[in-house]
């Protein structure tokens, strides 16, 4: 059998556009807290570090690249059948912390969350849902395993969002056809839109007014979502998790600062004001250090001198 020119090119197309760059510093969150507040059907946002997912930054605004829906731990699941199917689709460790997403390339499968330690994350927590509505938006999520990713919804997409366009936005779209797409075809923040639509559960909605002047919510269109949505909302609960948590005693006072007065426009792009320029110090005088407790927590305090100065 022949190689398809075509699906010779698209392969290697999708495979220079899901390489993903070195870190250029740590992430913004503390992975190990990530793992001790996620819980099952929480949204999980992550800045990406490929070329598509710059592309997906670029075109939404928004440093959210990619979303996945947290199931858990095989176990954490009610349905039998359903821990049955992850079992097909996953033959690794059965207390791993799992993770479902639609991913170009690969599809929608089931991934370890500790995949992504090394990427910053937010988490998205629908608020006020039932555990019994968590398992079914997990269930619609999982009957996606193995469904191809849908590349041309996200064109589509990109078209319709760039704010710039030769071609009618809706021309030949397949975000606005009733019936787009195959149906054994998703997206990441598509799909866990459309999963939460399952159980009536509000992402981003349209809202109209009535005439009586109450306030009526119309669904919207999950093919419409990117994954910055989920951090829009007002209906999701956002979870941070920063390697250092201020208390009420002001202590961001103690953040360790670097001491030379640099200020930095990126990683590894840091400089020193002119004093001439009139810039003022954006760090604190005193020297602090990072210490690690017993438990693996981070403390912060200042550098002692010996000699009391």
């Amino acid at each position: 059998m022949g190689i398809n020119p075509a699906a010779w090119v698209g392969k290697k197309i999708v495979g220079w556009l899901i390489t993903e760059q070195q870190p250029v510093g740590p992430p913004l969150c503390d992975f190990e807290r990530v793992r001790y507040e996620v819980r099952p059907c929480d949204v999980i946002l992550v800045e990406g570090r490929s070329r598509v997912s710059e592309i997906i930054r670029t075109v939404t605004q928004s440093p959210w690249s990619h979303a996945a829906l947290y199931i858990g731990r095989i176990h954490d699941l009610d349905d039998g059948e359903l821990r049955e199917k992850i079992r097909s689709f996953y033959d690794g460790d059965p207390h791993e912390q799992l993770i479902i997403e639609a991913w170009l390339g690969q599809g929608t499968v089931v991934n370890p969350l500790s995949k992504y330690r090394g990427d910053s994350l937010r988490i998205c927590r629908a608020g006020g849902l039932s555990r019994q509505d968590a398992q079914r938006v997990l269930k619609f999520a999982l009957q996606h395993l193995g469904f191809e990713y849908d590349l041309r919804q996200l064109l589509d997409l990109a078209r319709f969002l760039f704010p710039y366009s030769v071609i009618p936005r809706r021309w030949r779209s397949s975000l606005f056809e009733h019936n787009a797409g195959s149906p054994t075809r998703s997206v990441c923040s598509s799909m866990i839109a459309a999963a939460f639509a399952a159980v009536r559960f509000p992402v981003l909605p349209v809202l109209e007014q009535c005439e009586d002047g109450t306030l009526r919510m119309v669904p919207r269109n999950s093919r419409l979502f990117t994954p910055r949505d989920f951090d829009y909302s007002p209906y999701f609960d956002i979870i941070k998790c920063p390697h250092l948590e201020f208390s009420k005693n002001a202590s961001y006072r103690n953040i360790p600062w670097d001491s030379d007065g640099r200020i930095c426009n990126r990683h590894g792009d840091c400089f020193v004001p002119d004093a001439a320029g009139g810039a003022e110090a954006l760090v604190p005088a005193d020297d602090y250090t990072l210490r690690t407790n017993a438990d693996g927590g981070a403390a912060v305090q200042p550098i002692i001198d010996p000699k009391g100065r």
